[in-house]
């Protein structure tokens, strides 16, 4: 034997994309296997650049050049399994193009995620996840790979089902965690991971630090005051930003909508994942048939099937409706859904809360002012409301200090060599590049 062998092909010295193979033996299998928006955005602007095949992923280094995993290529599959942390995208949309007798291991949330992106975004060339052997499990499951057993343990992030790994080999054990905080709703979720981590003496521990830099600490409970405060000075209109798979969020302007008298009226894609999540009764997310819960209907000639559906179904409000009465609604719109604002017309008085992630890279700041001057045009002051999927920098140093690997690796960070740095003198820490093989 050998040792247990590392490569990584993403995540390494950027925010999201992680791809990381591990090797024992002669066998292997992947954690996680997402798309790298930055460095997609190097090279594409879509809609009218976008990826059109194969080939172009693998020469932008997009897609690795790793033998035996795509299903595109002749012959057997090289890894044993792939193990998904979460259903972000940055971390799991690209199994896609992986071959389709291949398990795909994640928690039962991420499985019902993806099937409804899946659903929502239709079959293109990178999401199409159509054919793939799904496997499902929960906290407590040891899932069997080749040599590994792979342990998932639950951690707390800005979406339900999130989950760090132990993987044990018989060369000794490592850990990832994925993308965990401890400052939200969840916090002993994350804890459970950190003392199995710690009870598994690993060797190595690969670990996300996105808040190095700029890291805003703010709780759920803070940020629970702030919006019910905010929303009972309001007098107009209330437009909230959140991602739709953010189920935490979901409740705290379910919340304050119902404290102040209002609904919370969710466009057809939050709906739709509110309705997919629902079925999960450990997730207490209310049925859209909650009289606290509309649909908005967004004004155009045709609607896709599956928005069709929903409007059979559900009680659905137009935009002349909540025109009607503006006091009475707390409308989920993202920034491409702000044409609606020419039919609502919000009143003086309203105002628009952002409760996600500041933009990140240029093209991301350009939407961001294009979206400061609809506000503008209409009168809307900004509130950025939000509080991070991701773990703070000294939560993460006791996080470290709990588990004692042996060797930490640092992904899904932009600033890898502050934390060696920040860390020197208490742990070795090993910088990964992209293709780089490490052994444990």
């Amino acid at each position: 034997m050998t040792g247990i062998r590392l490569s990584f092909y993403g995540g390494v010295g950027e925010v999201g994309g992680n791809k990381i193979m591990v090797e024992c033996g002669g066998e292997r299998i992947l954690l996680d296997f997402g798309v790298s928006f930055n460095r997609k955005r190097m090279f594409y602007s879509e809609p009218f650049l976008a990826p059109r095949t194969v080939e172009s992923l693998l020469e932008f280094e997009l897609l690795p050049e790793v033998k035996g995993i795509y299903r595109f290529e002749e012959g057997e599959a090289e890894v044993s399994a792939v193990f998904l942390s979460h259903a972000h995208l940055d971390h799991s949309a690209y199994i896609s193009f992986l071959k389709r007798d291949i398990p795909v291991y994640c928690g039962e949330t991420s499985a019902a995620i993806l099937e409804a992106v899946g659903e929502l975004r239709g079959r293109s060339l990178e999401y199409d996840f159509s054919g793939l052997k799904i496997e499902t499990f929960r906290t407590g499951a040891k899932v069997k790979a080749g040599c590994f057993e792979v342990e998932p343990v639950h951690v707390d992030h800005s979406i339900p089902g999130a989950y760090g790994f132990i993987v044990h080999s018989p060369e000794g054990s490592i850990a990832y965690t994925g993308d965990f905080r401890l400052h939200g709703s969840k916090p002993q979720l994350t804890w459970d991971f950190v003392s199995k981590a710690s009870e598994s003496k690993v060797e190595a521990l690969i670990v996300e630090g996105t808040n190095l830099v700029d890291g805003e600490v703010s709780s759920e409970e803070e940020l629970m005051d702030k919006i019910r405060r905010l929303g009972r000075k309001v007098k107009g209109l209330i437009l909230a930003d959140f991602a739709s798979t953010d189920v935490d969020r979901l409740k705290s302007f379910l919340s304050m909508a119902a404290e102040t008298g209002r609904k919370l009226a969710l466009d057809f894609r939050h709906a739709y994942m509110v309705e997919k999540l629902s079925a999960d009764r450990k997730l207490k997310i209310p049925s859209l048939k909650d009289g606290r819960l509309a649909i908005y209907r967004k004004s155009k000639k045709r609607y896709t099937p599956w928005e069709r559906s929903l409007m059979d179904r559900y009680e659905t409000v137009a935009a002349e409706d909540v025109a009607l009465k503006q006091s009475r609604y707390v409308l989920a719109l993202s920034f491409y859904g702000f044409s609606e604002l020419m039919e609502v017309r919000p009143p003086p008085g309203s105002c628009y809360i952002l409760s996600s992630s500041e933009p990140v890279g240029e093209e991301a700041e350009i939407d961001y002012w294009r979206m400061v001057n609809w506000l503008e045009h209409y009168g809307l002051p900004q509130y950025h409301i939000h509080v991070s999927g991701h773990i703070m920098p000294m939560q993460l140093l006791e996080v470290l200090e709990a588990i004692k690997p042996k060797l930490v690796f640092p992904v899904h960070c932009e600033r890898p060599t502050l934390l060696k740095r920040f860390l020197k003198g208490k742990m070795k820490v090993e910088i990964p590049k992209v293709g780089g093989e490490y052994r444990v």
